[in-house]
């Protein structure tokens, strides 16, 4: 059964950083992308970023430049480093892997 647990959520001033990490179980990790999505109050839920099994990674073009994903596969984790925070980026962050979701993990950027 696979498993995604999301954690390193929490509230950041406007320009900080957050490092979000998911941890999966249940499944050959290495051989997949991972996603990391974001569903923001009121909007649907959208494509932050990817990485392939190879480590190709894509970004939405609202975080480029501004958040890295990466995967550590000896681990079994992928990773969201976040900079340069907005109070745009305020959503509940979830992972994704082939149809299964995270639980999510909330990230509040305020002053």
């Amino acid at each position: 059964q696979v498993q995604l647990v999301e954690s390193g959520g929490g509230l950041v001033q406007p320009g900080g950083s957050l490092r979000l990490s998911c941890a999966a179980s249940g499944i050959i990790f290495s051989i997949y992308t991972m996603d990391w999505y974001r569903q923001a109050p009121g909007k649907q839920r959208e494509l932050v970023a990817a990485i392939t099994s190879g480590s190709i990674t894509n970004y939405a073009d609202s975080v480029k430049g501004r958040f890295t994903i990466s995967r550590d596969n000896a681990k079994n984790t992928v990773y969201l480093q976040m900079n340069s925070l907005k109070p745009e980026d305020t959503a509940v962050y979830y992972c994704h892997l082939l149809g299964h979701w995270g639980q999510g993990t909330q990230v509040t950027v305020s002053s």
